[in-house]
Order: structure tokens, then C-alpha cells, then sequence
């Protein structure tokens, strides 16, 4: 359950972003997960695909770094780092 929480967490932050930027596509999503978030890159990578399915960020290219730091404030979390946008410059002020 922890995980299904990360995940919908992570994609509804990805798709404000999106929207704020007037994005068309994502391209790449940096993601670095915590020692005890109970994602590895390949649960991660799973579900990231399923979630994202019919979204902006489908297809999307991943990069995953990985923590082991336990004591880490965010060792129960996903972060976002980073995403790799087309954006719809028409619609940019």
C-alpha cells in the first residue's frame, strides 16, 4: 500500500508540473528513491509504467538513483529530481 501511495503521489506532482509548463510530452522522469521506500528501480520501473499508461508520461524515459542512507529524512520517500519536458511554446507567456 505504501508503494501505491509513493506512485500516485509522484504521478499527480508530475502532471501539476506538466500543466504549469504547459508541457506536451514528458521525455524523462529523475526519480531517486529511498532506503525504505520499498521500491528497487526494477518495482519502481513496473509500476511507473502502469501508472503512467494514457498520460503525458507515457513512455517516458527513467533514471533512477537509489539511497541506502537509513537515516535519511526522506528514506521512506520518492523524490522527484528532475523532469525532461516538450513544452507547447504557443501557450507560454
Amino acid at each position: 500500500m505504501h508503494e501505491a501511495s509513493l506512485m500516485s503521489h509522484l504521478i499527480q506532482t508530475i502532471e501539476a508540473i506538466a500543466q504549469e509548463q504547459n508541457a506536451t510530452k514528458i521525455l524523462a522522469v529523475k526519480v531517486r528513491l529511498g532506503a525504505l521506500s520499498h521500491f528497487s528501480p526494477e518495482h519502481f520501473t513496473y509500476h511507473f509504467v502502469i501508472a503512467s499508461r494514457h498520460t503525458l508520461m507515457e513512455g517516458a524515459r527513467l533514471e533512477i538513483e537509489t539511497s541506502d542512507d537509513l537515516t535519511d529524512p526522506i528514506a521512506q520517500d520518492v523524490v522527484l529530481e528532475s523532469l525532461d519536458m516538450e513544452i507547447n511554446e504557443a501557450l507560454q507567456s
